[in-house]
């Protein structure tokens, strides 16, 4: 798979910070510098005059993916320059009055002199500004309502010392760092199907056991993909889901998020709000990309074979990439922490919900002795049922044990909860050409499944990254 048919020219650049000013942002009706985002409508509103307005529209971008042809790149999504000085000074257009704002830090700052809010809307080179922001869009409020019901969900056997400091107090609004990709593309797979014709029973001494018969099929697939807004964390931290000290995967789990309200870069929708810079590079993301983009095409192709009800196997997949743009961006999390104690270590464990569409999910810490104790109490009752009524499947009871404490702790701490986004990603499958083959016959199998069936098979490709 791969860029095959992506021209060895340089990427176009498409400048998404024109017309950008830094300095003060005004009020269009009145003037007046205090704007601050309305999280009930996800517009900007004038703190004097209360008037509301809605962000610019990103201009210049491709909008049809269908006419994407090699390398497009958004400039606030080009690699990061960490040798230029981030330190800027900005002019108060007020009073006159120098400000220095050091954009590895932040990209607004107060006039020390008439406190007017002073701030950065020009691209600075080191991933401080993106292309676009999508605004919170749901208040803190309703944030603490998902959340206090996420973990009140799982009290029982939840850690003693969490459920005494757990408060709604400290969750906080920040905008995390993405990367949008947007995919024009050719698919090509090949492999083999079956089809179920008989399923039947043989009793063998006390038992029965199933078997199959079905027909076996070349299974060919080719057609032209479209992908719109596949999403990918540009933090380095974010991008580490299986790290020992931290529970990233349940970010990653909110998403998607309606990216198609994104509006252009302004300073303004950031006040009050915490925000995370971006510290990778398209080269860095874009094995995830390559390896995303392919299942995404092996997802779409499901749907073109559903009568191989035993599944497909695939044997060879190509995808050849016409054009790819790339824009950054900052996306919206109402964001609760919890450090705990393990040992001599510790374990971050989040909650976190989409600040536009109240997707929650979180990690609560356990109370391992009581969950390992009520497990035990399943088991036992398995020794009583043997004992008392001579039950013939009492070594159900230690098997259920063990299956309460697997669901118990797969509700609490969600280890593999993640964004979907082999189905959730925008895409169109187009000029679909199938063939099939009728290639033999199977009599007598056990497998209710092709062997080797990978049609809903994921890469892996963040285990990959995290692991080298």
């Amino acid at each position: 798979m791969g860029d095959e048919n992506i021209s060895s020219n340089d990427p176009t650049i498409i400048q998404t910070d024109v017309n950008a000013k830094n300095g003060q942002n005004k009020c269009p009706k009145c003037g007046a510098t205090d704007i601050s985002t309305d999280v009930k409508t996800g517009k900007l509103r004038c703190n004097f005059c209360r008037f509301e307005f809605d962000g610019e529209k990103l201009q210049g971008l491709e909008e049809d993916v269908s006419n994407l042809r090699g390398e497009v790149i958004a400039s606030g999504a080009q690699n990061r320059d960490l040798g230029k000085d981030t330190i800027i000074t900005l002019k108060c257009t007020s009073c006159g009055a120098e400000v220095v704002v050091d954009t590895n830090e932040a990209t607004s700052a107060r006039c020390h002199w008439c406190r007017n809010t002073l701030s950065i809307n020009t691209q600075v080179p080191n991933g401080a500004v993106p292309d676009v922001i999508l605004p919170f869009k749901l208040s803190k409020k309703d944030a603490e309502g998902k959340i206090r019901e996420f973990v009140n969900a799982r009290r029982f056997f939840a850690n003693p010392t969490f459920k005494k400091e757990f408060t709604t107090e400290n969750i906080m609004g920040v905008y995390f760092p993405y990367m949008i990709v947007d995919v024009n593309g050719h698919s090509h797979l090949f492999g083999k199907g079956e089809v179920e014709t008989r399923r039947y029973t043989e009793k063998h001494g006390d038992h029965t056991e199933t078997y199959y018969d079905a027909d076996e099929y070349d299974v060919e697939r080719d057609f032209d993909l479209e992908i719109s807004g596949l999403t990918i964390e540009s933090n380095v931290e974010r991008l580490q889901r299986h790290t020992s000290d931290k529970t990233n995967n349940i970010i990653n789990s909110i998403m998607p998020f309606d990216i198609e309200n994104a509006v252009k870069w302004d300073a303004n929708y950031i006040k009050g709000f915490t925000s995370e810079k971006r510290d990778t590079d398209i080269n860095q993301i874009k094995p995830i990309v390559d390896a995303q983009t392919k299942d995404i095409a092996r997802f779409a192709a499901n749907d073109t074979i559903k009568k191989f009800d035993r599944g497909v196997r695939w044997t060879s997949e190509s995808f050849d990439v016409r054009g790819r743009q790339w824009k950054s961006a900052y996306l919206p999390v109402w964001l609760y922490s919890y450090m705990q104690k393990k040992g001599s270590g510790t374990l971050l464990h989040y909650v976190a919900v989409n600040a536009r569409t109240l997707e929650t999910m979180g990690s609560v810490p356990i109370n391992y002795p009581k969950l390992i104790l009520f497990s035990i109490i399943i088991g036992i009752l398995g020794i009583f049922t043997k004992i008392q009524f001579d039950f013939k499947y009492y070594w159900g009871f230690f098997i259920a044990g063990a299956i309460f404490y697997a669901v118990m702790y797969s509700k609490y701490r969600n280890n593999d909860a993640r964004h979907t986004y082999e189905r959730e990603t925008k895409k169109t499958m187009k000029n679909l050409k199938a063939n099939e083959q009728k290639t033999g016959h199977h009599h007598h199998v056990r497998n209710s499944r092709i062997e080797g069936a990978n049609n809903t098979s994921i890469t892996g490709a963040y285990k990959e990254l995290d692991d080298k």
